[in-house]
């Protein structure tokens, strides 16, 4: 098994030093993302990628056609409204209990520095994984003609690991602070702005082995389709404030296709 320095170029991203965390808070309140390039140190990433390869053939995919606000259909607006306009998110997914004990991924999410440095960052007291065992960490796939489409979070942040690029498409696209989800402002002229194509997001490029903290509950982004045949392999490393939160079985179903 790795050990974290191993894994983590610490000596770029020294995640234990105070005025370091400043820094990359500052980043993510002031820009809604924080890119972190060269996260994982090659040996760490050629693991990580050797195991995703031979997971993938375990992998849940799945196409879905959602709302934007990943909200149920609002009868009080037309089909075309941006409320109820859908999109279509299409990909394969590996779970928690597929991920090796030995993985550099695990040792990754349960190191405490690394975990203190995102509580530290997204201004949690403290995080915790899921209680259910499929949600925690998760690989996700994307091969060709597979994408996101627009959509907000419901969570309050992600925290992303690209491991594989294709060689065309699957931009990270996003529009910051379009929406107050807190206040219910949903900014529907906004939200048909972005999706006619007449108000520009941001494109997000990385390479593999890049940490990204992102906070999409009111930015609203997306992956665009992958044009090319080199599947697009991404890590997600889901926490939760409190102890005991699951996801729900609906949404187990949904996404891997199984409740355990």
């Amino acid at each position: 098994m790795m050990r974290i320095e191993d894994i983590i170029d610490l000596d770029t991203h020294p995640l234990a030093q105070a005025g370091f965390g400043t820094r990359c808070d500052a980043i993510l309140d002031d820009e809604g993302v924080l890119v972190l390039e060269n996260f994982i140190r090659p040996a760490a990433l050629a693991a990580i990628l050797a195991e995703s390869k031979a997971k993938q053939e375990e992998a849940y995919f799945c196409a879905q056609s959602h709302s934007v606000y990943l909200t149920p259909d609002d009868p009080a607006y037309p089909e075309d409204h941006p409320a109820n306009r859908k999109v279509v998110s299409s990909k394969g997914c590996i779970c928690d209990d597929v991920v090796a004990a030995t993985s550099p991924l695990r040792t990754l999410y349960d190191d405490r520095t690394f975990r203190d440095f995102v509580a530290r960052v997204t201004g949690q007291t403290e995080l915790h994984p899921y209680a259910d065992p499929l949600s925690s960490i998760n690989i996700h796939y994307a091969n060709r003609g597979q994408e996101l489409g627009w959509h907000f979070d419901n969570s309050s942040f992600a925290i992303t690991l690209l491991i594989q690029k294709p060689d065309a498409g699957s931009r990270f696209e996003y529009v910051k602070g379009l929406r107050d989800a807190d206040a219910n402002e949903m900014n529907y002229d906004g939200v048909d702005a972005v999706l006619q194509g007449t108000l520009q997001p941001r494109v997000l490029t990385m390479e593999p082995g890049t940490l990204v903290l992102f906070r999409g509950r009111n930015s609203m982004h997306r992956v665009t389709p992958n044009e090319s045949d080199k599947t697009r392999m991404l890590a997600v490393l889901a926490y939760n404030s409190e102890v005991g939160v699951e996801l729900s079985e609906n949404a187990r179903m949904t996404f891997y296709g199984r409740l355990s």
